[in-house]
């Protein structure tokens, strides 16, 4: 149904691209609260431009709302309605900047962040838990280098090609976020990324929330249930582990720093 109407439905005005494991199911629930921002038909990501671009648009526009559903809230606030997705895949992976950009020339983007260190065992956690991993965590540190080499550019060379580490094992590479973010940045410019620090954003969540929504150009409404998702319980990391991953961070921390102006909440 969704792919026969594709042509009455809406593109998303904005993506959540990322990063995993910092915050993207909790902005994500309270963004769609708003009332001038419509849900599409799934409860959170469409993962068209990282595992699906061999789809179409049509596919892609099914998953969204109808235009006349549009229609109806603006006339009903006054201001435009809009509509998005949450894939946090998209920030990481080598091609979906520019499928983006491609094919959403004006959306803007979302990007979380948050203590590298902290992203990093918090996604190991989540990979063990849908049996995407089965090496204890150090043990996966080690094996990362060796299980990226060459993905990135094999799914460059081969559009078609799926890696299952680069989605599933980047534990250190996903937390460089300056290299990311940088990327982004040339492709769509800085004033549509925002940067999102999550530990920011569940300490004081209103002030947070309201910067999006003057980046999205929506008005302020009636605070959204402020929740955290998607958490799991782990044991405490060990303390060699910690330091030796916040060794390898600083440098890019550093970087982030200068791309945001500031230094990220982990660094103060």
């Amino acid at each position: 149904m969704g792919r026969m109407t594709h042509s009455a439905r809406m593109t998303p005005d904005f993506l959540i691209v990322g990063a995993q494991r910092c915050g993207t199911t909790s902005l994500f629930k309270a963004l769609r609260q708003h009332p001038a921002i419509l849900r599409g038909v799934l409860d959170k990501g469409v993962h068209y431009f990282d595992l699906a671009y061999d789809r179409d648009m049509a596919w892609y526009r099914g998953h969204f709302p109808l235009k006349a559903a549009a229609r109806r809230v603006e006339d009903r606030l006054g201001v435009p309605a809009m509509t998005f997705e949450s894939s946090p895949y998209y920030m990481f992976h080598p091609l979906s900047a520019e499928r983006i950009a491609r094919d959403l020339p004006d959306v803007k983007l979302i990007a979380l962040v948050r203590d590298p260190v902290e992203r990093a065992y918090s996604a190991h956690a989540h990979e063990l838990a849908r049996d995407f991993e089965t090496e204890p965590f150090e043990r996966a540190l080690e094996l990362e280098e060796e299980r990226l080499r060459g993905e990135a550019e094999r799914m460059v060379a081969d559009p078609a090609y799926l890696s299952f580490s680069m989605q599933h094992h980047a534990y250190r590479a996903r937390g460089r976020y300056a290299e990311q973010l940088e990327r982004l940045e040339r492709l769509f410019g800085r004033e549509r990324v925002l940067v999102v620090d999550s530990h920011d954003f569940f300490e004081t969540p209103e002030p947070i929330y309201d910067g999006v929504l003057e980046f999205l150009g929506l008005p302020r409404a009636e605070y959204p249930q402020f929740d955290r998702h998607n958490a799991r319980p782990r044991s405490p990391m060990p303390d060699s582990v910690r330091a030796e991953l916040d060794a390898h961070f600083q440098p890019f921390d550093e970087r982030l720093a200068t791309w945001l102006g500031k230094p990220p909440s982990w660094r103060r």
